[in-house]
Formats: structure tokens, C-alpha cells, sequence
């Protein structure tokens, strides 16, 4: 990828499924950059945070496979009425967190974006889907590491993994998501770019957005 993407704000909002106001940073054209350049027609995506279905929808369209684990069971019926069936792309109701146990593998590339979490005074837990008050940083990250641990056992040697994390201030706070999920990442598997997403119209909050290329080692 090159080291930097511009992307729309209004093509983002544009996207966002029917009836669905919650904010988003992770666009089809994204997506398609990603997957253009790190797998061909019929290799297969993996998307552990599925969200709204973008990697799946995009990766169905582009004539990938794909797989993805959403938490949310109503977010789960969202993402198979976006998808036109058939056995290229399947979306599982489970945790991230147990993904070895969900996706056998092997996958060509995950391409995802975690839920964000700001350092201090953030009780909601991300992984929980902001749904209980056990939220505590040094936790999720630990959690998201162990997560990217099994991104690297079910990706194929050579495979790719892409993140789309952002730093951002809240309150006069600064979070260096990135970095510190970059970090706890680079624990399995091997950083091999950051790319840096220039929003027309960046959100207030949002300091640095990027995707953070890493690939698993050939051996």
C-alpha cells in the first residue's frame, strides 16, 4: 500500500447501513485497497470484529471468501441480510476472544478494526460490546494481544494481517491506541507498515488514524 489513503467522509456516511446512526471509520474503500492488495479472487479474508460487514460484503463483492466473528447477535442478521449468500462468505455469532475455536483456518489475510477504547475513565468494555462496566485498559490490550495470537495461528505463512486503529483525545486526554495496540500485535506477528488515513473531514477526537500492516512470518 502506499504510505497514505485519503478517504470521504460523506462516501462513509453514505454507506452506513439503513437505520444505523452509529459512527464508523472503516469504508468500502478501504477495504477494497486492502484486499487489492494483499489477496487475489478466492483467497480467503477473516475479519474477528465483523461489525456492520464491511470486510465481508466488500470481500463478497471483489469475489473473495470470507469469514467473520461478530458478538452482537442482531449485528450478526445484519451482515447475512448484506450478503447474497452462498458459501463464499459466513458470519459467526461468537467472541473474538475464542476465535481459534470458531475459525479453523487458514486464512489468506485479516483485515479488521477493534473497538476503541479510551485510557482513562472508560468503564464500558469494548470486547464486551461496551455492554458491561468491567472496562479496564491494560486488560483489553492484553486481551486484544491474545486475540491477534490466534490471528497468527489461523493466517497462513506469509499471510497478512491489517488493522485499522486510531490515537485520539478525549477531555483533554490523549489515547495512543495505535501504538499501544500496534505493540501488543507485534508480540505475534511482524510490523510491516503504517499506512496514514487522511479524512477530508476528520471527527474532533480523532488525532492519528491509520492501518498497520504486519504479515506472518514464512516459516
Amino acid at each position: 500500500m502506499k504510505p497514505w489513503m485519503h478517504l470521504s467522509s460523506a462516501d462513509l456516511a453514505a454507506q452506513l447501513p439503513d437505520g444505523e446512526d452509529q459512527e464508523v471509520h472503516f469504508p468500502q474503500a478501504l477495504v477494497e485497497t486492502v484486499l487489492a492488495g494483499y489477496t487475489t479472487p478466492g483467497e480467503t479474508v477473516l475479519d474477528p470484529f465483523a461489525g456492520f460487514g464491511t470486510t465481508l460484503v466488500t470481500a463478497q463483492r471483489m469475489g473473495r471468501r470470507s469469514v467473520g466473528v461478530e458478538l452482537l447477535p442482531e449485528r450478526v442478521e445484519l451482515i447475512r441480510r448484506r450478503l447474497t449468500g452462498g458459501a463464499d462468505a459466513e458470519v459467526i455469532n461468537g467472541d473474538a476472544r475464542k476465535l481459534r475455536t470458531l475459525v479453523p483456518g487458514p486464512v489468506d489475510l485479516c483485515l479488521t478494526s477493534p473497538p476503541y477504547m479510551d485510557a482513562i475513565g472508560h468503564p464500558e468494555n469494548p470486547l464486551n460490546a461496551y455492554e458491561t462496566l468491567d472496562g479496564d485498559y491494560p486488560t483489553y490490550l492484553d486481551e486484544l494481544g491474545d486475540i491477534f495470537e490466534q490471528v497468527a495461528q489461523v493466517l497462513r505463512p506469509g499471510g497478512y494481517a491489517v488493522v485499522n486503529v486510531a490515537n485520539m483525545r478525549i477531555d483533554g486526554r490523549t489515547t495512543f491506541l495505535a501504538w499501544d495496540v500496534g505493540k501488543v500485535i507485534s508480540a505475534h506477528l511482524t510490523l510491516c507498515q503504517e499506512v496514514l488515513l487522511c479524512w477530508d473531514q476528520p471527527p474532533a477526537w480523532l488525532t492519528g488514524d491509520y492501518c498497520l500492516v504486519f504479515q506472518r512470518p514464512d516459516g
